[in-house]
């Protein structure tokens, strides 16, 4: 396990792992990335590759995930049904203008934003996973060159 500490495989991996977290996700994992010695522009790589892996699962099976939590007792269903009043709040935006308010909504790096909520919104708004996913893919991108920019600046990026 000593290539995950002294390698830049391992720093990539890292990248990735840290950018596959909710609420973190590449805001977090770009960062932490380049604190690790990556360049800016390949820990912008990892952390869009990390942030997306979790997407299409999300996509697909939250429902039937969130489904079976509810059932199982009253504490986890009051914490689903918040979670799903917050994403149809979020997926109000992804109604009105469909695949460019997904992107909007993941491509805008603040808290409350970023490709999990925007999976959840199409999860919740039954999005074609065909059409979802270069939705969130493109905010993400868009995401990662934001933060790039705010934290390292253009020239850094090159």
């Amino acid at each position: 396990m000593n290539w995950l500490h002294h390698t830049e495989a391992g720093e990539i991996v890292w990248t990735m792992l840290v950018s596959m977290v909710p609420v973190i996700e590449l805001r977090g994992g770009l960062p932490i990335g380049v604190a690790l010695g990556l360049r800016p522009s390949v820990a912008l790589c990892a952390a869009i590759v990390g942030n997306m892996i979790p997407v299409p699962f999300i996509v697909v099976y939250i429902r039937r995930i969130l489904h079976w939590l509810r059932e199982k007792n009253q504490w986890l269903d009051n914490r689903v049904r918040w979670l799903e009043q917050r994403a149809h709040l979020k997926g109000a935006l992804v109604t009105k203008y469909g695949f460019v308010g997904l992107c909007i909504l993941v491509a805008i790096p603040l808290p409350g934003t970023g490709a999990w909520t925007g999976a959840l919104a199409a999860a919740f708004l039954d999005m074609r996973l065909k059409k979802a996913i270069p939705a969130i893919f493109l905010g993400v991108v868009i995401a990662g060159l934001i933060v790039s920019v705010i934290t390292y600046g253009v020239t850094a990026m090159l």
